[in-house]
């Protein structure tokens, strides 16, 4: 009888470890996947940074400017910048541009073309950035948009 318990025992730890190694596995693979999605989603993430002080966009205003149908890009080397980000802000003005609707979808379509100017075009990142909008961005198509600031973008050099 004492056997028997003992055996018993025996084989009740043998499938404890076996049901915790399998937890500890299953814990495992789960934090590599959790790891790989983190990396996935910093390498997705663009190096973009927005303007925030008024001074910064008032300093901008008075620098070198490249202008288009489409937008007028302001741009310059600015004090305290991280130059391992890129600084842009983008404007939609009030006055030109009416309906909040309207001045989201031309910083939304703006912030696309960026992400994608940065991961295809070699930009100076020494410089920081001020996107204004135009009216004219509502009625043209993106892709239009997008080969007419690749080319101004380029032209900054």
């Amino acid at each position: 009888m004492v056997l028997d318990q003992r055996w018993q025992l025996k084989v009740e730890k043998n499938l404890l470890r076996e049901d915790v190694i399998k937890d500890v596995r299953i814990l495992q693979c789960h934090l590599l996947k959790k790891s790989q999605k983190v990396n996935r989603l910093d390498q997705m993430k663009s190096k973009i940074v927005a303007l925030s002080k008024n001074e910064d966009f008032k300093n901008l205003l008075k620098k070198k400017k490249v202008s288009n149908k489409y937008i007028t890009l302001f741009f310059g080397s600015l004090e305290d910048k991280d130059n391992k980000k890129l600084n842009i802000s983008f404007v939609a003005k009030k006055k030109l541009i009416r309906g909040a609707v309207k001045r989201n979808k031309i910083k939304r379509r703006l912030r696309n073309i960026m992400n994608e100017a940065v991961k295809n075009i070699s930009i100076n990142l020494n410089y920081s950035y001020l996107v204004i909008a135009k009216i004219t961005m509502l009625n043209n198509e993106y892709a239009i948009i997008k080969d007419t600031l690749f080319q101004d973008i380029e032209k900054i050099k």
